[in-house]
Parts: C-alpha cells; structure tokens; sequence
C-alpha cells in the first residue's frame, strides 16, 4: 500500500499535490470551519401620499425611479463606515467577531483600523437590491442567532433615521430659505403699498389714469360740439349778417368751447410738471411696482406651502416586508458547495498540467 502510494505521488506529483489540497480543504469546510447564523430581511421605502399623484406619461415611464434611488442611497449607507461605527459602538461588533470563529474567519485584531474592520464587515453583511420588486433584502452572518438578529434590526433602524434625516435636512433648508424670503417680500408689498397710497392722498386722487380717460373723454366731446357749432356758424353765415344776434351767440359759443377744450388740455400736459399727465406716469409706476410686489408675494407663499407638503413626503418610512429573522440553525458556511466548487477547480487544474506534461514528453520523444 506504501509502496504503491509512493509510486503514485513520484509518477503524478500534480495529482497527489490536487487530492491532498482537497482533502485539507474537506476538512476545513466539514470540520474546523466554525458554524454562523444568517439573520434576514426584506425592505421597502414609502412615503406618505400627502397629494393626489398626477397622471402622465413621464410618471407612467419613470415612476419607479425615485424609489429605486431612495433604496440604493440607503444600500449605500447601510454598507458605510459610518454605520459600521454605529454598530461598533451599540453591539460591539469587534468583540464579537474576534472571540467567535475559527482562524480562517475570525477578525484576528480587535484594535483593526478601520478600514480593515471595514473590509470584514463587508464580508458578513450583504445588502441586495432587488430591482424588480423594488426592495432591498439584508443578511448579516454572526456567530450566535441572538447577535445575528440584533444587528439585522439595528441596521434597519438606522437606515430608517437616516433616510429620514437626509430628506427632512434638505427639506427644512429650502423652508428656511423661503420663510426668510416671505419677510423680505412682505416689507416690500408693505412699502410699494404705503408708497401707492401716499401718492394718491397727495394729489387726492384715487386713480389719475380714469381722471385722464374722463378728461379725455370730456375733450372729445367739447370738439364734438366745437364742430357742430361751427357747422351752424358757417350756415347762418350763408345768409344772415355778422351783426345779427344769433350768429353772435354761435359766435360766443365757440369761444367758450374752444377755451374750455385749451383748458382740459392744459390740465393733462403742463410744463411745469404737476399735470395730470405726469402724475398719471409715476401712479402707473407705483401701481407696477405694487401690483408686481403682490404677485412675488403670492408666488414666495405658494412656493412655501408647495415645499412644505414637499417636506412631508420626504419622510421615508421603512417598510418591513420580512422582519428581521431569529435564526434557528446556522446556514453558512455551505460546507458541502465549498468544498465542491475547490474540488472541482483543483481537478480541472491538474488535469491541465497533466495535459501539458504529457505534450512536453512527447516533443522530447
């Protein structure tokens, strides 16, 4: 039997090399290997419908996306090293996984940077999205059910509060920013205001621009009545003297009109600056400035209660599809997979060095 193994180790040293590897590695897989527990869980973030989605096609094509980001960002920071030191601090994570374990598996130093304990940390929790279903599945391996479990939950409670605060920070800020922009405005609704009302008192006039149209209005009416007296000037002209008494009076009421209708001019236009005109030009401007005052305002408070119900439906709620599970038996490491798959690569191996030890003898032949 020596005899026989020896012969076979000298004839095909790669083959010896590959069953001894296989078997050391069985025996790892199937007896050292030390047993973790595999807690679960599966999640999904909502927000509250504060108001009525809107219908379209932009929605109906890209409705899923916000979602699906919202789950990545929490994968992300559920797998950070700011949530590896929360863990640290509350479960004490270096202790557990440095007195737990065989050799090959255990975290060697408990005083590890970091960012080696990151790394580690990264082997025995694994977040996968699930882009189809729209959810994000949780597995952290530990060595007992009990730490296991403890730290699935954890991980969930924290994700929470963070996706919580992400969106509450942003959507206070913009609030903020709003509500200081309302007291700006409101100051300058008040002054453009206050500016239109003084205006009028000091002309008493409530609106010089109707003033103008009803004096323009007059105007066209004083000509009108100009045109037709002269229409009866020229034709009592035709046959009665300049002396009579009746195209005198015509006379004299031409007169009167045309100096009522000099009159109504000079009130709108005047060289001195205080005609209806002018005054009518900068009551346009205040009531510009008011009027554009009043719709900045109506718009800022708009926009603050649109960012206010925009702040509620930042609030992301994590919504457990499958609680955190208490293990009952230990699920990794898969013994038998493992020791397959390296059974498998090693045989493949030596089988391609056989292959090419067979065509180097060959070509020396």
């Amino acid at each position: 039997m020596q005899r026989s193994l020896r012969r076979f180790v000298k004839k095909s040293p790669h083959w010896a090399v590959a069953i001894a590897a296989i078997l050391l590695v069985s025996f790892y897989w199937f007896v050292w290997a030390q047993d973790r527990y595999v807690s679960r869980a599966t999640v999904v973030l909502e927000s509250p419908q504060v108001a009525t989605p809107e219908f379209s096609l932009s929605s109906l094509m890209g409705g899923g996306s916000g979602n699906t980001q919202d789950l990545l960002l929490l994968r992300e920071h559920l797998l950070s090293v700011d949530m590896l030191r929360r863990l640290d601090e509350e479960l004490n994570i270096r202790e557990h996984y440095t007195e737990h374990g065989d050799i090959f598996a255990k975290l060697h130093d408990r005083d590890t940077p970091i960012e080696n304990l990151h790394k580690y940390y990264l082997r025995r929790v694994e977040v996968e999205l699930d882009e189809y279903a729209g959810v994000l599945n949780i597995e952290v391996q530990g060595y007992t059910p009990e730490f296991a479990h403890k730290m699935t939950t954890l991980l969930l409670e924290a994700g929470e509060d963070h996706m919580n605060e992400m969106g509450h920070r942003l959507a206070d800020e913009q609030v903020h920013f709003l509500e200081r922009q309302m007291v700006r405005l409101d100051e300058r609704f008040t002054e453009t205001r206050q500016a239109l009302l003084s205006y009028q008192n000091e002309y008493g006039l409530v609106s010089p621009t109707d003033t103008v149209a009803s004096i323009n209005q007059v105007v066209a009416t004083l000509e009108a009545d100009l045109a037709r007296l002269q229409a009866q000037r020229n034709a009592l002209a035709s046959y009665q003297s300049t002396q009579s008494s009746q195209l005198r009076e015509v006379e004299r009421n031409i007169t009167a009109l045309r100096d009522q209708i000099v009159e109504q001019r000079e009130r709108i236009a005047q060289a001195s600056g205080d005609s209806l005109n002018s005054v009518s030009a900068q009551y346009e401007t205040l009531e510009l400035q008011a009027q554009f005052a009043q719709e900045t305002y109506s718009s800022a408070l708009a926009a603050l209660e649109n960012t206010r119900l925009e702040a509620a439906r930042q609030l992301k709620q994590v919504s457990v599809l499958q609680s955190p599970l208490m293990p009952e038996y230990p699920t990794e490491p898969n013994r038998l997979y493992n020791s397959s798959v390296f059974a498998i690569i090693t045989i493949f191996l030596a089988f391609i060095l056989s292959m090419l030890m067979m065509i180097i003898k060959d070509h020396r032949d």
